[in-house]
């Protein structure tokens, strides 16, 4: 017998809370689901320790996303600093060997 279709996160969401507020014990949750008992204690259990994190976090700080968003931003302003001093540097070689170099500035 094959594995059942996977419980989207919303639905799974919704489950636990319905068991967290009492409307529905773990037992009667995972006979209506189809799904283990266990599946539902880790469901919730994973769901408190997520609200946990957030609520640590708050607004302390920026979240990992956004701390790996700005790295790259970073990097790639550096790249193109670095990328603007060499094609200064190429038009001014240029402009030694050809002579000056017309352009729209």
């Amino acid at each position: 017998m094959g594995r059942p279709p996977a419980i989207p996160a919303e639905q799974k969401a919704r489950i636990v809370m319905s068991v967290i507020a009492g409307e529905l014990s773990v037992a009667e949750a995972a006979r209506r689901e189809k799904v283990s008992e266990q599946s539902i204690g880790r469901w919730k259990a994973d769901f408190l320790e997520a609200g946990k994190t957030a609520l640590a976090a708050g607004k302390s700080g920026p979240s990992t996303r956004e701390q790996q968003l700005e790295a790259e931003v970073a990097d790639l302003t550096q790249a193109l600093g670095e990328a603007a001093v060499e094609l200064r540097v190429w038009k001014k070689s240029a402009e030694g060997r050809l002579g000056p170099l017309r352009t729209s500035r």
